[in-house]
């Protein structure tokens, strides 16, 4: 187990460390001029460079990488340009909402869809799975962000059971602040629960065509008993795969749906900081996106060694 631990850390530390290279790289070749926009096109050359000094981004690339690099490593994001506060603060607080809203549509997304998978393969070729199927070729093809729309003109225009859109800040309350994430997590969890719900469905499916299994249908196990305590266990590989996946997505993936709900979370501030080129905040908040994504899936790689043993035993 340490070895398949270890190899799997070694990974991620190789993984985030190629990231941050790419995403420093990346922002570096934007066309623009951070401090010209900060002070306007009509500001002179000398008050620009003025500015560019304070913010150090006059320095070489080399050494400004491993300032920020070293900055992280110590918990000093430096100050964002365009807001004038630090970017550790401005993060925390956009992450308080963006990764609730993440982990309750993730919450959605696996009650629907496991529970429309299963209940398909336990129907293949019938009515019930016919239907569910269907609904889900649906989901698919149906953008989050129409969807949202939807919800709003049903349950804010006609029904007004809920907010058009805003956050009123977790410290009105627990029930207010969920209240507010809940149509965009439901918007956000359809297309992610049509799309579970297919692997679900194929993973139980092939399964259920193994030896163990007829085996303990001929030893008496019911149906059901058969369904939940072999063959859903056997099957969660490939769905915590693409869970992993998703949760990661919707993490860095809110940004569409954060605007149409007016949500000020992560997303929204990436890009007023794109439209600011306030580089500062892109470049943190993109690698800790990309941290994000890789943690999500070294955690994945862990539950495979706990649900599988032979994942484990095949990695040392």
């Amino acid at each position: 187990m340490s070895v398949f631990l270890f190899k799997r850390f070694i990974t991620l530390i190789a993984t985030l460390v190629g990231a941050s290279v790419v995403v420093f790289l990346v922002l570096e070749i934007l066309p623009g001029n951070a401090a010209q926009i900060l002070m306007g096109p009509d500001a002179s050359p000398e008050a620009v460079h003025a500015l560019a000094v304070k913010l150090g981004i006059d320095r070489p690339p080399l050494e400004r990488y491993w300032h920020w690099v070293a900055g992280m490593l110590t918990g000093d994001l430096g100050l964002s340009y365009a807001y004038g506060s630090p970017v550790s603060e401005l993060v925390v607080e956009r992450l308080l909402l963006t990764v609730p809203l993440a982990l309750l549509a993730m919450a959605f997304t696996s009650v629907i869809a496991l529970s429309a998978g299963i209940f398909a393969a336990a129907r293949h070729n019938k009515l019930g799975d016919v239907g569910v199927m269907g609904l889900s070729q649906v989901g698919i093809a149906i953008p989050n962000f129409w969807f949202a729309i939807l919800l709003i003109l049903l349950f804010s225009v006609y029904l007004k059971w809920f907010s058009a859109g805003g956050f009123p800040g977790w410290e009105e309350g627990l029930l207010p602040g969920l209240k507010a994430l809940l149509l965009p997590a439901i918007s956000l969890a359809v297309v992610q629960s049509a799309i579970l719900t297919r692997i679900t469905r194929s993973a139980v499916l092939d399964v259920l065509r193994e030896d163990f299994v007829r085996t303990a249908r001929a030893k008496g196990v019911s149906r059901t008993g058969t369904l939940w305590g072999h063959v859903l266990r056997n099957a969660m590989i490939p769905v915590i795969t693409i869970m992993g996946l998703q949760f990661a997505e919707l993490l860095a993936g809110t940004i569409v749906v954060e605007s149409v709900f007016y949500l000020p979370g992560l997303g929204r501030l990436i890009f007023q900081s794109i439209s600011n080129r306030d580089l500062i905040v892109v470049r943190n908040c993109v690698m800790l996106l990309a941290a994000m994504v890789v943690i999500v899936n070294f955690v994945v790689d862990l539950l495979y060694a706990a649900i599988d043993p032979r994942v484990k035993a095949s990695d040392i």
